[in-house]
């Protein structure tokens, strides 16, 4: 193709579609599109020369399918079929409309881009999502045909496309329509940059892409909790499998591999005298399959503990009579009960269904091994998952889980991590985790084939990510519930269970617990400018009513478990809390033990016996709510000194204290414990340094003056008591 630069001076564009798409998905166009654009910001620049511009050269790329796999980076949990643009199934008109649109998604901020007053966001638009919104252009154009409207969609009338709008609602739900809609606005909005200038009018005007189908900017959160009844048999089989089972399949596979790279070629009587000396030996067992009547010798393993290889070999053949002789000089062995299940001795054992005991598995060999393997790395996954709150692509993606992920950050277990999706200059990001989350992405870094990911393929059969997520948690339920009867877990009942599930499931698990919303909100990545205060982050801690019952009982048994500690403390003379609120606790748990006395006098009661007192104390059913820094004793039905209900407007419906206005120092139903006193001195240490800073203004001094105060107060009740 030949063009003119900006003196007007003819020169030659040869065009390589494989740059193109290099260059195209790392942000830079090639340099034979640079040329073009050179062309069309100084040469002339009316709209007609940069239409013929652009569309020169999206008739020299690849008009069937632009295939990105292998030329930008894929994350593993996202399949190689998204990341294909396919353009097929369209006349040439379309197809170039397609190329143009998916070129101008791919380079928004171009200067050829900016140049036409198309202003987009900066960011390039992710393959799938431009691979999704081709498909919806290939879903129009297959509208027109069958309807016989006009061939160009530019003659369509408007009613056309709000009756296509309507059809794609009748397909599905509203929000699957919505990426419809949103292809339609942009064919008008491109209408200045595509050679066939689009739409020159929007079919659905001042009206936004979610109000045409009817579908809420900010719709309701769909995403369903893990049933309780199958969380607590999945996660405790997830665990026991990383931290029971684990050990062993670890221990195995090391063998197994030092089995394999020890093993050397022999010849025929360097291997027979090998066998002999490995027969004599009484400390040797012949590895078979199971343990039944007539058990079968794994003859493949049997030459790997001889230290040799025979499948070229064939040093067991039943083809020629030296090969059945040896075999039954094996045989003879396992006659004699010289024989072995696993790899490996010392299994874990377990309790199974039938009460029996014994190793958690019964023929740990290489194959079983395998798969073993693969039930371990799904384990780990479904484990994080669980607990961490992580995303699925947080977990599986090359730069957040890697091998040299964990670490800690300020004395706890945390992942590291830089997003570089967009800009690889971004300073490394930490996440805190739990140890047993620590100790389950250890375990999957173990099994990784991977060099880089954690979360990867597990035997050599596969390469790369090995595994899709939801297979993963399905098929772990599936191998837990096949071999249960040996392994002793509980059954896991057959239920979905997704990725996001669990991070819904554990968001709506921490809701109540102190403090928890700001926690939940950072590991979501949903917190705005306060805690809560995005409504995705308040759908996700939302409780689900299968878990109504057993959340409040849970929650119950805490807070009763703490108060019988607290009873305990006051029984021995320990001082459990100072200020009117915990004299208020102790004439309570007087009042407890008083009545069990008379119920021992009356012989009501056994003598000695602790859960009489634990039996009252439950159903006396005292008010307590413990906090980081003080205990609140407020009744509800009685808040009589509550400081934090004193000149407060209380919302309609609002029952107990305004956590968010508590006075610990000056309330009377406030109780601060010998384990608040640290954080109330290190407090007053640093309001002390702050107020003896030289510029500090009066205001602030005064400011700081009254907390001093208020600190002292509390601090003085522990001291007087």
């Amino acid at each position: 193709m030949s063009t003119v630069d900006g003196q007007g001076r003819p020169r030659t564009v040869t065009f390589d579609p494989a740059r193109f798409a290099c260059a195209t998905l790392a942000g830079e166009l090639a340099n034979e599109w640079v040329e073009l654009v050179e062309d069309a910001r100084y040469g002339p620049t009316s709209a007609t020369h940069y239409r013929q511009t652009i569309e020169a050269f999206c008739k020299h790329v690849d008009t069937g399918c632009w295939d990105l796999n292998g030329i930008v980076r894929r994350a593993p949990n996202l399949a190689a079929c998204g990341f294909r643009v396919l353009f097929r199934e369209l006349d040439p008109h379309w197809n170039l409309l397609a190329r143009e649109m998916a070129m101008i998604w791919f380079n928004p901020r171009h200067p050829a881009v900016l140049a036409r007053g198309l202003h987009l966001p900066p960011d390039p638009v992710a393959p799938h999502t431009v691979s999704q919104r081709i498909g919806h252009l290939r879903a129009l154009h297959a509208y027109g045909v069958s309807r016989q409207l006009p061939p160009w969609v530019g003659d369509w009338s408007d009613d056309d496309f709000k009756t296509y709008i309507e059809h794609r609602c009748q397909q599905g739900e509203a929000a699957s329509a919505t990426g419809h809609v949103h292809v339609i606005k942009t064919l008008h909005r491109f209408r200045g940059t595509l050679a066939s200038s689009g739409l020159a009018r929007d079919p659905l005007p001042d009206t936004s892409t979610n109000a045409v189908v009817g579908h809420p900017t900010v719709p309701e959160l769909k995403t369903p909790v893990i049933r309780p009844e199958t969380w607590f048999p999945l996660v405790r089989a997830a665990w026991t499998y990383i931290n029971d089972f684990g050990p062993d399949i670890l221990r195995a596979l090391d063998y197994w591999h030092r089995l394999q790279i020890e093993a050397r070629p022999l010849s025929t009587a360097e291997a027979d005298t090998r066998f002999t000396a490995w027969v004599a030996d009484p400390g040797n067992e012949v590895p078979v399959h199971q343990l039944t009547e007539k058990p079968t010798v794994n003859w493949q393993l049997l030459t790997f503990l001889m230290g040799f290889e025979s499948r070229k070999m064939a040093f067991f053949t039943k083809q020629k009579r030296i090969g059945l002789a040896r075999r039954a000089a094996a045989e003879r062995l396992v006659a004699e009960g010289r024989i072995r299940t696993s790899l490996i001795d010392g299994l874990c054992e377990v309790t199974r269904p039938d009460g029996s005991r014994g190793p958690w598995h019964d023929s740990l060999q290489p194959r079983e091994l395998a798969v073993e393997c693969l039930a371990l790395r799904n384990a780990c996954y479904v484990f994080v998952a669980a607990l961490s709150m992580m995303r699925d692509c947080e977990i599986r993606e090359i730069r957040e889980i890697t091998k040299d992920a964990l670490t800690e950050y300020f004395g706890t277990p945390a992942v590291k991590s830089v997003k570089r999706e967009l800009d690889p200059d971004l300073p490394t990001a930490h996440r805190w985790i739990i140890a047993p989350v620590a100790q389950a992405i250890e375990t999957a870094m173990h099994l990784s084939m991977s060099g880089t990911l954690a979360f990867a393929a597990v035997t050599p059969r596969f390469h790369g990510s090995g595994f899709t997520s939801q297979t993963a948690i399905r098929c772990f339920i599936q191998h837990v519930n096949r071999h249960r009867s040996v392994t002793g877990l509980a059954e896991i009942p057959p239920s979905k269970v997704t990725p996001h599930m669990f991070r819904r499931t554990m968001a709506m698990l921490t809701r109540d617990y102190p403090g928890s919303e700001i926690a939940v909100g950072m590991q979501l990545k949903h917190a705005a400018t306060r805690a809560l205060a995005n409504r995705w982050t308040q759908g996700y801690m939302d409780h689900d009513p299968s878990w109504a019952r057993l959340l409040t009982t849970a929650i119950a048994e805490r807070r009763f478990q703490r108060l019988r500690d607290l009873f305990d403390a006051d029984s021995r003379g320990e001082a459990i809390g100072f200020g009117p609120g915990a004299d208020q606790m102790r004439s309570a748990f007087a009042a407890v033990r008083e009545k069990a006395e008379a119920l021992r006098a009356n012989g009501k009661a056994q003598r000695g016996d602790i859960r009489v007192e634990h039996g009252l104390l439950k159903r006396t059913h005292l008010s307590i709510r413990f906090g980081k820094l003080n205990h609140c004793t407020m009744d509800e039905n009685n808040p009589v000194g509550a400081k934090c209900l004193e000149d407060a407007i209380v919302p309609p419906g609002h029952r107990g204290p305004l956590i968010d206005r508590c006075q610990p120092a000056r309330c009377s139903n406030s109780i601060i414990a010998p384990e608040h006193l640290p954080f109330w001195k290190a407090e007053h240490d640093s309001l002390s340094r702050l107020r003896d800073q030289p510029r500090l203004p009066p205001n602030r001094r005064a400011a700081i003056d009254e907390q001093i105060r208020d600190v002292e107060l509390a601090l003085k009740k522990a001291d007087g008591a």
